[in-house]
């Protein structure tokens, strides 16, 4: 049995992060439906994937980026 840590790290904050999000959507946006309804709810889910398509390009980007620096460290 070998403990790779990184490994751990990686996992655990890729854990965060899709909870993170999950209560942002399931939770937030089941609020505005149960407050305001499904037309708010509706424009609510839109201004939040709005509003995280610049962060997911932005990771999108550094994974690139860590792809070609492995690639190019490799040779």
């Amino acid at each position: 049995m070998t403990r790779d840590l990184r490994k751990y790290v990686r996992q655990t904050n890729f854990r965060l992060i899709v909870g993170g999000l999950g209560l942002l959507f399931i939770v937030g946006d089941g609020l505005i439906f149960l407050i305001y309804g499904s037309n708010a709810a509706l424009t609510g889910f839109l201004c939040l994937i709005a509003g995280m398509t610049p962060v997911a390009m932005v990771v999108l980007v550094m994974l690139l980026l860590e792809w070609i620096t492995k690639r190019a460290n490799r040779e």
